[in-house]
C-alpha cells in the first residue's frame, strides 16, 4: 500500500460531565486525529496525548512535531507492505509511542478497509458468539461518596460487568466501605493513577480488605521495583497501567512479578503490532489483560473494541458507552453498550465513519501532507 496523503486534525470536544481523578479535573478532550488516504480509501487513528504531560511524558505539541517531521514523511515516502512493520520501522525514533500510534492506527484501518475486512480479523481477534461483542465496565470519577454510591448502583443496573473507582490518599477506605455496603458482590476495582507510595502500606492493606478484583497502578507512574516490593504484601492483584510502555517493559514487569494483571492501552504501548506482542506474551504466561480507555472519541473507542477481541483480553475493559463521555460523538455510528456488552462495529476496518459537519465544528486546525 502506498499512502497518498495524511491529514492531521486537532479537535476540542467537551465532556458530558467533568471527570475527576488524582491527576485533576477534565472538562474536555483535545484530540489529534490522523486520516490516511490511499487509492481512494480512508483510515482513521486517534492520539491520546494530553496538552500537558499529565498521564505520561507525551504532549500534543510534541506528538505533532514527531508526526510532521518523522513518521508522516516516512509513511508517505515508503511503501507499507503490512502495518505490522511500522513499529520496527519507526524504532529509530526513540519513545513517543502515542505519537507513532496515532498514525499507525490510521494505517491499520486504511489497510483493513482496502481488504474489505474488519480490523479484528487482521490482529487475531474473534467474537464470542455467546456474547456477540466484548464485555465492558464503567470507570467512575471522583464525586461525593453519596453520589458515587448512587452512580455505582445506576451502572450496575445498566449491566456493566465491572465498576472501577478512582482513588487517592484520603479518598479510598471510606468510599470503598460505602460502596461495598451497598454492593457486596459486584466486580469492583480501583485505580490510583500513581497516587500512593510504599509509605502508604497501612492504607493499602486497608484497601486490600474490600475484595477487589485488582488495584490499578497504586505507585509511581514509571516504577517496577516498588510495585514488585508491594505485590507480595497484598492479597489483591496489582494491575499496571502507566508503567507499561512497550512489550519489553511488560515482559520486565512480569519477570519481576510487579503485577498479575495487565492494562493494555494501544497508544501507551506504541501501536497495534505492539499490542499483538503483549497479547502473545500474556497468553503464554496465563496473565489476564483488559483494554483500558483514555476518554476516546468514537475513533479511538472503535479501535479499542477491536483490540478487546484479541487473545488474552479476558477482563471487562473501559470501552463503555460513548454517551457516558460525550453529549455528541464525532462518529456517525453510536457506540453504546447493552447489558455490559459492546458490539463490534460492523463493516470493514474499525467500522465507523466521521460525522463531518460536527467534526468541523470542533476543529482547531487541519493540515494535509501529500506524497
Amino acid at each position: 500500500m502506498y499512502v497518498d496523503e495524511v491529514e492531521l486534525r486537532v479537535i476540542r470536544i467537551p465532556l458530558r460531565t467533568p471527570f475527576k481523578t488524582s491527576f485533576g479535573v477534565e472538562t474536555e478532550r483535545v484530540v489529534v486525529l490522523a486520516t490516511v488516504r490511499a487509492d481512494g480509501v480512508e483510515g482513521y487513528g486517534e492520539g491520546v496525548m494530553d496538552p500537558l504531560p499529565a498521564y505520561r511524558e507525551e504532549t500534543i505539541a510534541g506528538a505533532l512535531q514527531i508526526l510532521r517531521n518523522a513518521v508522516v514523511p516516512d509513511v508517505l515516502a515508503n511503501e507499507v507492505k503490512h502495518p505490522d512493520e511500522l513499529v520496527t520501522r519507526w524504532g529509530r525514533w526513540r519513545g513517543n509511542p502515542m505519537a507513532k500510534t496515532t498514525l499507525e492506527l490510521a494505517v491499520w484501518d486504511c489497510y483493513a478497509r482496502q481488504l474489505d475486512v474488519p480490523l479484528y480479523t487482521l490482529v487475531g481477534g474473534s467474537i464470542d458468539p455467546a456474547l456477540g461483542g466484548v464485555e465492558v465496565g464503567a470507570s467512575l470519577g471522583m464525586n461525593s461518596i453519596a453520589d458515587t454510591v448512587e452512580s455505582v448502583s445506576v451502572h450496575v443496573e445498566q449491566g456493566y460487568r465491572r465498576i472501577k473507582l478512582k482513588i487517592e490518599p484520603g479518598w479510598d477506605v471510606e468510599l470503598l466501605a460505602a460502596v461495598r455496603d451497598r454492593h457486596p458482590d459486584i466486580e469492583l476495582t480501583v485505580d490510583a493513577n500513581s497516587a500512593y507510595t510504599l509509605a502508604d502500606i497501612g492504607v493499602l492493606r486497608e484497601i486490600d480488605q474490600f475484595g477487589l478484583h485488582y488495584i490499578e497502578q497504586p505507585l509511581h507512574w514509571d516504577d517496577l521495583t516498588d510495585h514488585a516490593t508491594l505485590a507480595p504484601q497484598l492479597a489483591t492483584a496489582i494491575c499496571l497501567d502507566e508503567t507499561l510502555t512497550s512489550p519489553a517493559r511488560t515482559r520486565s514487569a512480569l519477570d519481576l512479578q510487579a503485577c498479575k494483571v495487565v492494562n493494555v492501552k494501544v497508544g501507551r504501548v506504541g501501536g497495534l503490532a505492539a499490542v499483538q506482542q503483549i497479547s502473545e506474551l500474556c497468553v503464554s504466561r496465563d496473565v489476564p489483560m483488559w483494554c483500558g480507555g483514555m476518554l476516546e472519541t468514537g475513533i479511538g473507542r472503535a479501535h479499542n473494541i477491536h483490540i478487546a477481541t484479541m487473545p488474552g483480553f479476558v477482563y471487562p475493559g473501559d470501552t463503555a458507552s460513548a454517551s457516558r463521555t460525550f453529549t455528541r460523538d464525532i462518529t456517525e455510528q453510536q457506540l453504546e453498550a447493552t447489558d455490559g456488552i459492546m458490539s463490534v462495529p460492523a463493516g470493514a476496518g474499525i467500522g465507523v465513519t466521521l460525522d463531518r459537519a460536527f467534526l468541523d465544528s470542533l476543529t482547531e486546525s487541519v493540515e494535509v501532507v501529500r506524497r
